[in-house]
């Protein structure tokens, strides 16, 4: 039971550094303890696309009238809604399968702990098998973060797996927390006919958004009537009656709020617990594995990605980190990851899309700054399209016109974060993304419209 590498964990971390290892010509197995893919592919990423797109189909056909079409008795089936998520979660794990087979990796299904001498015991049924590996990488991702005054019972106070799968729609649920996942599920909801209100301890929704991008979110979500609470906090819940009674903290006092379901989006942790990382002597820190920057930890031959590192805690990031860590193994030429570099995307409506500096945080940076800022509102495609709500963001340095951060909300925009990520890569002015033409009529042309606007050239404002 001997491999070159072995990966713990088979999330679009685990799964696409096996792939990548096989490809390097190593001989890999993957362990997984659930379901192929890891909480990405059947509990997180691909599912709530899922949930967000039906949610999207139904809101159009209830305002089939604002684009000339008659649609009557639109009815939304909430367990079909469930139905067709899992259908498509399920696929993409099976596609994962196939792919191992592909890349001749060995799939060993069973719960992983490290140990001496690059080895890793697998516990199944009761049964326990030692494989050894002459490099061993943990992709263990992380879980749903639970508060001490907020317990999960997976009932009344939900994570986001129980929010996926709920036997019935409620009417009424309080989401606490305004991240992605928060706001996803608070938009979701809220467009099936659920009663939604967002409890924010921070000023700000989205608190890891651009200000203007939250202020804006914050406006699309009362008009669809989603109530938003900041700088609130949610101090206990007394499930003993029907529905949960919340007990919410605000600057002018305590409000108490009726609620058939709690989703408790609060953040994640690291599962790092029980993996035999303290009888190995591999360092962690807050909660997450400390390792080099090409993913090495203390303890040679050992290595960790994903949201089991710090660092953001996406997909997209756990999957370029176990690239990089297996081709840096390899002994190929590769560059640390740029963490400034990195997109983000939330995918409620209208979706954010951002990458970079924020406004505010470049100036702290100590850059004098550009700002320019184009609303849907003039885009002729936005308006074509019955989606006018949001803006484009683009923040320059002033001095040597270097784009330093984008924050988008608006239709498809997490379609449209691309093209700024490979501008940042390839070190493109403010002058030079105004003279990169773009196709008209598209919303992606309002990403040269804000530059334009903050060089004082914007044609259509």
């Amino acid at each position: 039971m001997n491999y070159d590498i072995i990966v713990i964990g088979s999330g679009p971390g685990g799964y696409v550094t096996a792939i990548r290892a096989s490809q390097l010509g190593f001989k890999v197995a993957i362990i997984e303890k659930e379901s192929l893919g890891g909480i990405c592919l059947n509990w997180g990423c691909i599912p709530t696309k899922a949930l967000l797109k039906s949610a999207q189909v139904y809101e159009y056909l209830n305002h089939a009238k604002d684009y000339g079409i008659s649609a009557e008795n639109v009815k939304a089936d909430f367990n079909a809604v469930v139905k067709r998520s899992r259908d498509v979660a399920e696929g993409m794990s099976k596609g994962v399968q196939f792919l191992m087979k592909k890349n001749k990796i060995d799939v060993i299904m069973g719960t992983a702990k490290v140990k001496a001498g690059k080895k890793v015991e697998v516990t199944a049924e009761g049964k326990s098998t030692t494989y050894e590996g002459k490099h061993i990488i943990i992709a263990t991702g992380a879980r749903s973060r639970q508060l001490p005054n907020l317990p999960q019972d997976g009932k009344k106070i939900i994570g986001y797996r129980e929010a996926m799968v709920l036997p019935k729609m409620p009417k009424t649920m309080v989401v606490v927390g305004s991240g992605a996942i928060g706001v996803e599920f608070a938009y979701f909801y809220a467009t099936m006919g659920t009663k939604v209100t967002v409890v924010e301890f921070l000023p700000n929704i989205v608190p890891v958004e651009d200000e203007d991008v939250s202020k804006q979110l914050e406006k699309s979500f009362k008009k669809v009537g989603i109530d938003v609470m900041v700088e609130a906090s949610v101090e206990s819940v007394d499930t003993k009656g029907d529905g949960c009674k919340v007990n919410v903290k605000t600057k002018t006092g305590n409000v108490t709020l009726d609620a058939e379901v709690v989703l408790s989006a609060v953040g994640i942790e690291a599962n790092i617990s029980g993996l035999g990382l303290e009888e190995l002597g591999i360092k962690t820190d807050k909660g997450k594995i400390l390792t080099d920057k090409f993913y090495a930890t203390n303890v040679a031959g050992y290595y960790a990605i994903g949201d089991c590192v710090a660092g953001q805690a996406l997909a997209h990031v756990a999957s370029a980190e176990g690239i990089t860590c297996v081709e840096k193994i390899k002994g190929l030429h590769v560059d640390a990851i740029d963490y400034n570099n990195i997109p983000g995307c939330t995918y409620c409506q209208p979706e954010i899309a951002s990458v970079g500096y924020t406004e505010k945080k470049a100036k702290e940076a100590g850059f004098t700054v550009k700002v320019g800022k184009f609303p849907f509102t003039a885009s002729g495609k936005a308006k074509a399209a019955g989606a006018s709500d949001g803006f484009i963001k683009l923040i320059f340095d002033a001095k040597y016109g270097e784009l330093l951060g984008a924050h988008m909300i608006g239709a498809n925009v997490t379609e449209m974060i691309a093209e700024i990520v490979a501008l940042r890569k390839l070190e493109t002015t403010g002058h030079e993304l105004i003279k990169t033409i773009h196709p008209h009529p598209t919303m992606s042309e309002a990403i040269m419209e804000a530059a334009a606007a903050a060089y004082g050239e914007v044609i259509h404002l």
